[in-house]
């Protein structure tokens, strides 16, 4: 019996990512996550409380756990960090679909603890690097950081999608860009 609960619970978390990803919390609907997951709609309730709980699981689940703890900082090799992110991006597009939502239906105020301590970590390791030397202080670290991260998006959500040689040359772009600004002189 637990294994079919796990199972459920499961599908519907998978099928509410794809709903979330498109429609975000408002346009989103339980009856077409139920059905894309197989099962009744009155399970979300059950076992999530309602949609927007369902939201910030999923949310949880795919950007904090998945990008956040998955994709850990190296400040010692900021390119590199930033070609993992761009790899993880383009492997889970929804993920940045689903932060846009968040973004534009929790407000900034609405940011989950995880990812609060999970930049905090970040900039503390960057300021130590600036520190020590081994990364250029061209920019403070909370600018170098965003500046990553925004590079790092680069390629997902573009006007016309990109071949595999269109995201190759991108990715090296990002990771030269990243290069260049923590190049120490």
């Amino acid at each position: 019996m637990a294994r079919d609960a796990q199972e459920t619970r499961r599908k519907l978390l998978e099928a509410a990512a794809g709903e979330f990803s498109a429609y975000g919390i408002a346009g989103a609907r339980v009856d077409r996550i139920a059905t894309s997951a197989g099962v009744n709609k009155a399970m979300i309730y059950s076992y999530f409380g309602n949609k927007e709980q369902l939201f910030d699981k999923v949310f949880e689940i795919h950007v904090v756990a998945g990008t956040v703890g998955g994709v850990p900082i190296t400040p010692e090799d900021l390119p590199g960090y930033a070609g993992r992110l761009f790899d993880h991006y383009q492997a889970h597009p929804e993920i940045s679909r689903l932060a846009n939502w968040h973004r534009l239906e929790r407000g900034a105020g609405a940011v989950p603890a995880a990812v609060v301590e999970s930049q905090r970590q970040k900039l503390e390791a960057l300021e130590k690097a600036q520190a020590d030397g081994t990364l250029s202080a061209r920019f403070p670290a909370k600018e170098l950081l965003a500046l990553v991260l925004s590079l790092s998006l680069t390629g997902i959500e573009e006007f016309e999608a990109l071949d595999a040689a269109g995201l190759a040359v991108r990715r090296a772009s990002v990771l030269d860009a990243v290069r260049l600004i923590t190049e120490t002189r």
